[in-house]
This record gives C-alpha cells, sequence and structure tokens, in this order.
C-alpha cells in the first residue's frame, strides 16, 4: 500500500519558519508530480504548492515569495519550506499526487499564533 507521512508541523509564530516533510512509500515517487494542500477549518482544501519531477514549480498566490517547495528523489521526500508565516496560514497540511491521487494522509498541523 503507499502511504503518504507528513511531519514537521506545529506552533511557530507570525514571522516565522517551519518546514514540512512528506514521505512517500511503497511507490515509485521520481516520476510524479507532488503537491502541497492545506485545509482550515470551514474552509475547503487548496493548492499550496507543486514541484513536477523535473523539479518545476508553481505557488498559490497567496504563499508566493514565502513558501518554498522541493524534493529529494532518493529520499521519496518532497518539502514545503515556509518562511515569513502568517495567522491564515494556519491550517492542516497534507501532501499528494495530483495527476495520480492517492488516498490522503492524516496531515500535519501547522499553528501560527503569537
Amino acid at each position: 500500500q503507499v502511504q503518504l507521512v507528513e511531519s514537521g508541523g506545529g506552533l511557530v509564530q507570525p514571522g516565522g519558519s517551519l518546514r514540512l516533510s512528506c514521505a512517500v512509500s511503497g511507490s515509485t515517487f521520481s516520476i510524479y508530480t507532488m503537491a502541497w494542500y492545506r485545509q482550515a477549518p470551514g474552509r475547503q482544501r487548496e493548492l499550496v504548492a507543486a514541484v513536477t519531477s523535473g523539479g518545476t514549480t508553481t505557488y498559490g498566490d497567496s504563499v508566493k515569495g514565502r513558501f518554498t517547495i522541493s524534493r529529494d528523489n532518493a529520499k521519496n521526500t518532497v518539502y514545503l519550506q515556509m518562511n515569513a508565516m502568517k495567522p491564515e496560514d494556519t491550517a492542516v497540511y497534507y501532501c499528494n499526487r495530483p495527476n495520480y491521487m492517492l488516498s490522503w494522509g492524516q496531515g500535519t498541523q501547522v499553528t501560527v499564533s503569537s
């Protein structure tokens, strides 16, 4: 079974930084586009960032200039570096394959608060 395991979430102050990791097991990783999504209470899940197998990145408008997505194919892991964080970034963050969607993992909670 292919599994998605998100980690690295936590509590951070506004303006702070956090790095999330998504480990993918049970499947070939390197050929797939990977993406980060987030969902806050009462809101729909939204795309945060995506990175293709070749390293091309895409970002949602709300995080451009602040977040950076990257991948390490040797480790079957995708990362999300979050800088200059805002309270509106508070959400549960998930990873997935947008073109070949898997069952959602449990996500990792990110809370930005003073």
